[in-house]
């Protein structure tokens, strides 16, 4: 499968769940407005923490070992049972802790008790939503691109009318609850999906854990628990700095562009996980691997640069129809955000070769180090600059972040020997 038929392929599940999250950006504005924005990107940031732990952070492993032991279905097979074990453990182990800590979080995380309900609907629903993302990580594997997309689609359908129904009916408190049970609702349809794959058994999912692969999974589990700590925490961070100097309204405006940067960068962001992760993993050669690269900057990098500008040519009818009259101080975040978002691309190209050859070291280090600068430099452009400097800020750590990827890929690339990359 080329990057450029399985772009487009894969266009057609990111232009619906595009759709659906435009949808879903508009509902939110007219029914939460900036300061319920600020709430939910807080409490999407501590799902991405939960359910990172929760599933053991080994969907990223299991998607790279399920192609790399493409050519034997009893090791794809040791790799399923070994993740969905760990999955349902971490799950119903995370679930009994949010369960009882659930008035704790929804203070720490929502700055208010009454929101102890939303942590219990998604401690109920977790099970599913580890079981959601683990199949989808076997399909993305298997590079089976059509039940991949079939999955997806259905993820974006109930993702908009959940959320839609909710936001409607309960206003903010229903808007967090859909965030916290949409995907555990997927699950069922993509649990149907693969069951209809000729490749695919329930019993493959669960079952003795693999020494050898459990220890595999490690190094993806380093990688995966960083990111899940480091970019959360970073824009929590963000977010309560901002509300604390700006107000929350001004913590919204920039959850309401990030959001929209997410939307219209989806396309590139599924390619990358889509092809490149599998595709990577499987080669060995670096030549073959500088080729991969040379096309993603010749066709993904430009693709990007492209949709940005046309976003911030077209930035007051967006902020109009896709959200409302108040959110129009968001305006001027856009420039700095859409150059710091090809910027991003340009250098997520590049990281992806750490994922696919889980060079964890690196990607630690890079983590981490992105982490802490994008919170520095908020707080040193923001007193400057006000509002606008937290997306300058976005801009000149994923600058930052694109030279650091360089020196470190091409330094493990010369150190690489023959059929074998080593960290």
């Amino acid at each position: 499968m080329t990057l450029i038929k399985t772009s487009l392929l894969n266009g057609i599940a990111v232009l619906v769940k595009m759709l659906t999250l435009l949808g879903i950006n508009k509902v939110l504005a007219v029914y939460v407005g900036p300061v319920g924005y600020a709430s939910l990107g807080q409490f999407q940031n501590a799902i991405q923490m939960i359910t990172t732990f929760a599933s053991g952070a080994i969907n990223t492993g299991v998607t790279k070992y399920t192609a790399e032991y493409s050519y034997s279905e009893k090791e794809q097979q040791a790799v399923w049972r070994s993740a969905g074990t760990i999955a349902v453990f971490g799950s119903l182990l995370s679930s009994v802790i949010i369960i009882i800590f659930s008035d704790d979080l929804a203070f720490l995380i929502l700055k208010n008790k009454e929101f102890g309900g939303v942590f219990k609907w998604f401690a109920a629903t977790l099970i599913f939503f580890s079981l959601n993302t683990l199949l989808l990580a076997i399909l993305n594997g298997k590079k089976d691109l059509f039940r991949y997309i079939s999955s997806n689609i259905a993820g974006s359908v109930f993702a908009f009318l959940v959320t839609t129904a909710l936001s409607i009916f309960a206003g903010l408190y229903g808007a967090l609850v859909a965030l916290a049970i949409y995907q555990s609702i997927s699950f069922f349809v993509t649990l149907v999906i693969c069951l209809k794959a000729p490749w695919f058994r329930l019993r493959y999912m669960f079952g003795r854990i693999d020494k050898k692969i459990a220890k595999n999974f490690m190094k993806y589990t380093a990688m995966a628990l960083t990111s899940a700590l480091c970019v959360p925490i970073s824009h929590i961070f963000v977010r309560n700095y901002l509300g604390a100097t700006l107000g929350w309204e001004a913590a919204g405006y920039w959850e309401a562009v990030w959001r929209l940067s997410a939307a219209y960068l989806m396309l590139v962001t599924t390619t990358l996980s889509v092809y490149y992760l599998p595709r990577l993993s499987e080669l060995t050669d670096k030549v073959d691997i500088k080729e991969e690269i040379f096309q993603g900057y010749k066709i993904i990098l430009p693709c990007a640069a492209l949709c940005g500008l046309l976003i911030y040519v077209l930035r007051d009818f967006v902020i109009q129809v896709l959200f409302t009259a108040d959110f129009l101080p968001m305006r001027g975040l856009f420039a700095w955000q859409i150059i710091g978002d090809t910027l991003k691309i340009g250098s997520w190209i590049l990281a992806y070769v750490m994922l696919g050859k889980a060079m964890f070291k690196l990607f630690i280090v890079a983590e981490v180090f992105s982490a802490i600068c994008f919170c520095v430099l908020t707080v040193v452009l923001t007193d400057r600059m006000g509002l606008e400097g937290v997306s300058l800020a976005h801009a000149v750590n994923y600058a930052v972040y694109w030279v650091l990827m360089f020196l470190f890929i091409a330094d493990a690339l010369k150190k690489m020997k023959p059929q074998i990359l080593t960290n």
